[in-house]
């Protein structure tokens, strides 16, 4: 164990492992941003209130399915785990409890969804044309709700045996999909009507559906038939769940707090926090591929008894998350009038630039918050992150319930206060680590 761990890549070519593995993670983690990010572009073209509604709707699905990404991070970190230390028996017990897991809650969770679809988009501040409208992208999007969980844990799954491409090549399929779908389906051609906002929700439905199947097949095609659940794999993703449900759903809150907040200020503050909020989630999931690979890495050789290089893999993948933020800084300051003629309608522009620039410039500590995070899941740290949020949480929130929604710089200063939520988050997330403070998984001998 030890002799194969000491071999592994990272060991020889620390930088160009984590490059390696992170690109074509990074493909695979936006999937769901760049769906969305489709559908704006697509949707901005039929006007501020139908950009709006659809804002609403995305940011309520990103909040309830992102709740469920434990079934994906527990799944990533018990099979590196077990890879390391040369169990597959236990990761494929591990991946079959969580796949039956996911199916069963997407089920659940559209039934559950559906009777109070109106009711969760009034409660995001959306009414009348606008309330309709999402509702209507919310419905059919929920069809594929146990599609988008399985996809979760199949992509965490071939990740936590270093499997970067195949959920690549999945995720740039399904986008390829929903793009053309969304041409198709959003503004009409030919003998094909245009459904507007429905027409985006059935293209996304649809090419997610077609990528949790192929998902599925491939854990199948790499890891081989699954085991039986075992009540132990149950147990172990059940307390990950609870901690990481907690953890989620705080930062979940808080995102749903500011996108509330944004829609308050009116029509035109929601369309460019919409557009601000699609392409940072964006700029996260780019930098939370190092995160994947991070989490990867540390499970694998926490596994293999390698305390020393689950460290060095902290570091490095600090140090390409740093570099990383500070290029999408750069690259977003000098796009502000691209991403305002692509993603904002005309009557929305004036409020979009300065809350672009604060999102910018928070982009280097973003990195941290999001790198330091996926080294905490590969150590299986997931109580602490749940404290770190919910300080982090707290604090955002009685920071937002200090703006006043009427004042014309009001969508700057809910950015504002973002960022120093995610600055609270980075602080955490490396104090853990260097010096290691409280029981680190990481500290070093003493």
């Amino acid at each position: 164990m030890r002799d194969e761990a000491d071999s592994h890549p990272f060991v020889l070519h620390p930088h160009r492992t984590m490059l390696v593995l992170s690109l074509p993670v990074l493909f695979s983690l936006i999937a769901e941003p760049l769906t969305g990010l489709a559908d704006t572009a697509f949707v901005a073209r039929l006007g501020a209130e139908p950009l709006a509604a659809l804002g609403v709707a995305t940011v309520l699905l990103s909040s309830i399915f992102w709740v469920f990404n434990f079934l994906g991070i527990g799944t990533q970190t018990a099979v590196a785990r077990a890879h390391g230390a040369h169990r597959l028996g236990d990761a494929s017990a591990a991946i079959a409890t969580a796949l039956l897991t996911a199916l069963a809650v997407g089920v659940a969770l559209a039934l559950v969804a559906w009777p109070f679809l109106a009711a969760l988009a009034e409660a995001m501040g959306a009414h009348d044309a606008m309330r309709d409208a999402a509702v209507t992208y919310l419905a059919i999007r929920f069809l594929a709700a146990p599609a988008i969980l399985v996809t979760i844990v199949a992509f965490g799954a071939l990740r936590g045996v270093q499997d970067m491409r195949t959920p690549f090549w999945i995720a740039v399929t399904i986008n390829a999909v929903n793009v053309l779908l969304c041409a198709l389906l959003v503004f009409g051609r030919g003998p094909v009507p245009g459904f507007g906002v429905a027409g985006a929700a059935w293209a996304t439905a649809v090419s997610q559906t077609a990528g949790a199947a192929w998902a599925v097949l491939a854990v199948w095609r790499v890891l081989g038939p699954f085991a039986r659940v075992r009540a132990r794999a149950m147990l172990e993703l059940l307390v990950v769940g609870r901690d990481l449900v907690l953890r989620t759903g705080l930062l979940l809150f808080f995102l749903l707090l500011a996108t509330r907040a944004a829609t308050h200020a009116g029509a035109d503050a929601g369309a460019a926090h919409q557009a601000v909020r699609q392409v940072w989630v964006l700029t996260a999931l780019l930098l939370d591929a190092y995160a994947a690979t991070a989490q990867t890495l540390v499970g694998y050789f926490l596994g293999a008894g390698r305390v020393a290089l689950a460290r060095r893999v902290a570091l490095v993948g600090c140090a390409w998350g740093l570099a990383t933020g500070g290029a999408l800084t750069l690259g977003m300051l000098l796009s502000t009038a691209s991403f305002a003629w692509l993603l904002v309608p005309a009557a929305a522009t004036a409020a979009f630039p300065a809350a672009w620039t604060v999102a910018a410039l928070a982009q280097p500590l973003n990195a941290l918050s999001f790198v330091t995070d996926g080294v905490h899941w590969g150590t299986g740290d997931f109580r602490y992150l749940r404290n770190a949020m919910l300080l982090a949480t707290l604090s955002g929130a009685a920071l937002l319930a200090t703006v006043d929604v009427r004042q014309p710089g009001a969508l700057a200063a809910i950015w504002t206060v973002t960022a120093t939520w995610i600055v609270i988050r980075a602080l955490f997330g490396v104090i853990r680590i260097w010096p290691g403070v409280g029981r680190s998984p990481l500290a070093p001998p003493r």
